[in-house]
């Protein structure tokens, strides 16, 4: 007969039946414990003993535990592997239970409900995204919300692989679908490993307020599935919830997710970290809140020129006024996060030092205000109307909360003396207690002559008195009433510390209880103005941002950009931001990018290494940083607004989707080809690679030719195939351009600098030697190469031979000392008459007519050659 559980474990399971897919930290006194399946799967992923609960029973229970008080870091250790904790807690007072003291679920923590953040993360936004699929209308609502802030926005997607591409760009560890949601989308969602939970959307009545503005029923949708799943996790308040704000993609500038990829926005492709980054650039702000701002403005610049035009006049003002910016930045420093300060506050779990942080804030604000009316620049208005620096809000924490407070909110100590008048009562009687107490200790030493006698406490005795056991022949028997007997001493009581000690411990309790009360009542008044401190943030890290443009314009030397509807191009010196941080301004070799309204692509040929990449990279990060309001690396830049960007810069197989590189490359050049218009900026880095070179060649004339005639976008298209240099003998709106090289002393020497028509040749051996390539292998593909470029002439001048002529059946070679160890194409005899051939000669020069040599690899001509050498020798 199977051992009935107890009543402990009886709870647990029935706790954690309804969390199957958490780890469930269930709280024993101190310690947060774990059992059955996730004891074991939690001892190996956080690396603790893992123990058994019934050792001696047939089968013991798993169990394995961490302290209450460091569980932050484990739970934040799990949640960061994709995983969800649901903190369970006692929710009664044990004293007052009667049986089982009862347990619930207090917070599941997700990977997208996560709100604690370091010191290195106080910049990082966390979105957690719903999406859900409106059949009727035949369109996706896309929502998303950052629950240490209160942000929440919605949008209407029509298509699939938009949404992805929005939740990829968003950085989204989760993403909550309802059953309206199909399989392909959950499915492309968990192979980028994003964790997919599911909420049935419901119509609560709580989340209307933040819903008034939103009227589209996919947008509704996706907002209530969106806040539903937050109240059931949350299980707290979230008075600090923002009105959601609808968004369109198309109302900015349009980077996909490969294109931020592959620019290197906000993560370095190698190191997957800030450094090497536009925003490692461009980032000074002085507030956690500005950082996470100025990644939204990179993720979504700019297309309206009125709204460019004013952030640049801002930046501007800043710029030129060097005392008043550096003012500012002082000021900024003082600020602290106020847009988390809000979450907590919002979430309980704000302390005294949080309080203590958000009035000195507050205090920086008439300072901030005051530097912004010296600069009298009428664009700043809008930003001094919401710089509300919430007297009320300073005067109640200066007046109610100590500077010094400790973490702890229920050990007293928070609450200034003289905000309470009751508090303060209690405070007096504790203090007078302690007073009685030392004159007891001093008037008993007097009385008995025991110099070493104290007066001391603890929470199983109380209040007592102490004599050590070699002085208990000094007082009368009489004297006190025994309470506890130690090794060398013991403790005694009299009625009169006994009175005096309910009075004192009443007097502790009450006053912690009484002070916590009030903390309370504290909090709850700031939380009322929770939606002025969010429209404060919001100003504030605004204007983090614009001083971090002036701050690094000025710094960088960058050039306010001037924008035109010509489709002008013209760049004067142009940098890239990122390369010119690492290299030095010394070292860096400007370019000029020049695009009129009569050209609309640029090919550009040059060797390897030689800088191609970069030039193409350098035009889209400054068009994104003019189209953000920040001004650019250049001596002079005017452009047109885009609408969108397109990259295809680097080469690297899709594993997810089992896609080889040139899938990837043809699926990204047919988004930029299908979607781009003539406002948009194309970028194709050595597209068609991935192929045979006629293949190659083909295709990438074929997509020249299209964007040409069909597109039209400004577009910049990097190859090594020179044939397509002939190109601009037919497309009136394209230009060859090519990065100079050049050899000197045997070795090639970069010039870095982009220069009018094509280049002569792509120098691959040059670029392998300086790779460190063995010099055997170099000379041998030398001559491999020259082989081949004499097939490709010879090939060439049959094709534009006249008719009536034949061409020479055989390519003759001289052989020099270095060809003595290569397999011969045929070694003919020169005469003065052409021999007669034999049929095999007939048949191996049909097949040679036949062979595309050009979409052979050197080993497979080698092979080819052999094969015909055999035959020859059989005749």
């Amino acid at each position: 007969m199977a051992k009935k559980n107890t009543a402990m474990m009886e709870q647990y399971q029935e706790i954690k039946d309804q969390y199957p897919d958490a780890f469930l930290f269930y709280r024993i006194g101190d310690f947060y414990e774990l059992f059955n399946e996730d004891a074991v799967r939690g001892a190996q992923l956080l690396e603790l003993t893992l123990t058994a609960r019934n050792h001696k029973a047939e089968n013991p229970i798993p169990m394995c535990g961490v302290p209450h008080k460091a569980a932050q870091g484990y739970i934040d250790t799990l949640v960061d592997q994709g995983y969800k904790v649901a903190i369970c807690e006692q929710v009664e007072d044990p004293r007052l239970a009667k049986g089982m003291v009862k347990r619930e679920v207090i917070q599941l923590v997700t990977p997208g409900t996560q709100t604690e953040n370091s010191s290195e993360t106080a910049k990082d936004s966390n979105y957690l995204v719903s999406v859900v699929y409106d059949v009727t209308k035949a369109s996706y609502g896309l929502a998303y919300i950052e629950i240490s802030t209160g942000e929440l926005k919605v949008t209407k997607i029509s298509d699939e692989d938009l949404v992805i591409d929005e939740i990829i760009n968003l950085s989204a560890k989760e993403v909550v679908v309802d059953n309206s949601v199909a399989e392909t989308v959950t499915s492309k969602l968990k192979k980028l490993g994003i964790l997919v939970s599911n909420q049935e959307t419901t119509n609560d009545s709580a989340a209307q307020a933040v819903l008034e503005n939103i009227t589209d029923d996919a947008e509704k949708m996706a907002l209530n599935t969106l806040l539903a799943y937050v109240t059931e996790t949350q299980k707290r308040s979230l008075a600090h919830i923002q009105n959601a704000i609808e968004y369109r993609v198309n109302s900015f500038l349009k980077i996909d997710h490969n294109s931020q990829y592959n620019l290197e926005l906000l993560k370095n492709i190698r190191t997957g970290k800030k450094s090497g980054t536009l925003l490692w650039v461009l980032d000074d702000t002085k507030t956690a809140m500005g950082g996470r701002k100025l990644k939204q403005w990179i993720e979504r610049p700019l297309i309206t020129p009125a709204v460019i035009s004013e952030r640049q006049s801002l930046v501007e003002t800043l710029l030129d006024n060097y005392y008043e910016r550096n003012e500012l930045r002082e000021a900024l420093i003082k600020v602290y996060d106020l847009e988390r300060l809000a979450g907590r506050i919002s979430f309980g779990g704000v302390n005294g030092r949080d309080l203590i942080q958000l009035k000195s804030s507050l205090s920086q604000i008439p300072q901030i205000k005051h530097v912004l009316n010296e600069l009298e620049t009428p664009g700043f208005d809008k930003i001094l109307a919401n710089l509300d620096d919430l007297y009320d809000v300073n005067q109640l924490i200066e007046e109610s909360i100590n500077e010094d407070a400790p973490i702890s909110v229920k050990d007293g100590g928070i609450i200034k003396s003289g905000y309470s008048d009751k508090l303060d009562e209690y405070r007096d009687a504790m203090k007078n207690g302690k007073y009685w107490l030392a004159e007891l200790e001093a008037n008993e030493r007097q009385a008995t002559g025991i110099n070493n006698l104290k007066v001391g406490y603890n929470r199983v005795f109380g209040y007592f008195i102490e004599i050590s056991k070699g002085n208990l022949a000094k007082i009368d028997a009489d004297r006190y009433s025994r309470v506890q007997t130690l090794t060398n001493a013991e403790r005694f009581s009299t009625p009169e510390l006994k009175a005096k000690e309910s009075i004192i411990l009443e007097a502790q309790e009450k006053s912690r209880s009484l002070e916590y009360d009030t903390f309370v009542g504290i909090r709850e008044k700031i939380k009322e103005q929770i939606p002025r401190i969010q429209k404060l943030a919001s100003a504030v890290s605004s204007l983090d941002v614009l001083q971090s443009f002036a701050t690094v314009s000025e710094e960088e030397q960058f050039v306010k950009p001037v924008f035109n509807q010509a489709k002008k191009l013209k760049l004067i010196n142009a940098r890239h931001p990122v390369v010119e941080q690492v290299m030095g301004t010394q070292k860096y070799v400007p370019n000029d990018v020049l695009m009129d309204q009569g050209t609309e692509i640029q090919l550009i040929t040059g060797p390897n290494m030689s800088g191609k990449s970069t030039y193409m990279r350098q035009l889209a990060l400054i068009v994104i940083m003019a189209q953000m309001g920040c001004f650019v690396p250049a001596e002079q830049a005017e452009m047109p607004i885009f609408d969108q960007i397109f990259t295809r810069i680097g080469a690297a197989d899709d594993l997810i989707s089992g896609q080889s590189t040139f899938m990837v490359e043809m699926k990204e050049a047919n988004q930029a080809i299908q979607n781009a218009t003539e406002n948009s900026l194309i970028l194709f880095d050595e597209l068609g690679r991935g192929t045979s070179t006629y293949d190659g060649v083909a295709l990438a004339q074929a997509i020249i030719e299209f964007i040409h005639k069909n597109v039209q976008a400004k577009t910049m298209f990097s190859t090594h195939y020179h044939e397509l240099t002939d190109l601009s003998d037919e497309l009136p709106n394209l230009e060859n351009v090519h990065v100079g090289a050049v050899e000197k002393d045997g070795q090639l020497v970069f010039l870095h600098k982009v220069l009018a028509g094509a280049a002569d040749k792509s120098y691959g051996i040059n670029v392998a030697e300086l790779a460190g390539l063995p010099a055997d292998l170099l000379k041998r593909a030398q001559v491999v190469l020259d082989h081949l470029e004499q097939i490709n002439n010879h090939e060439q001048s049959v094709t534009s031979a006249p008719e009536n002529k034949q061409p020479d059946p055989v390519l003759e070679t001289q052989p020099t000392e270095t060809d003595e160890q290569q397999l011969e194409l045929f070694k003919v005899e020169t005469k003065t008459a052409a021999p007669k051939l034999s049929q095999v000669d007939e048949k191996i020069i049909a097949e040679i007519n036949q062979t595309d040599l050009m979409s052979k690899n050197p080993m497979e001509i080698m092979n080819l050659v052999y094969k015909w050498k055999q035959k020859l020798s059989k005749k």
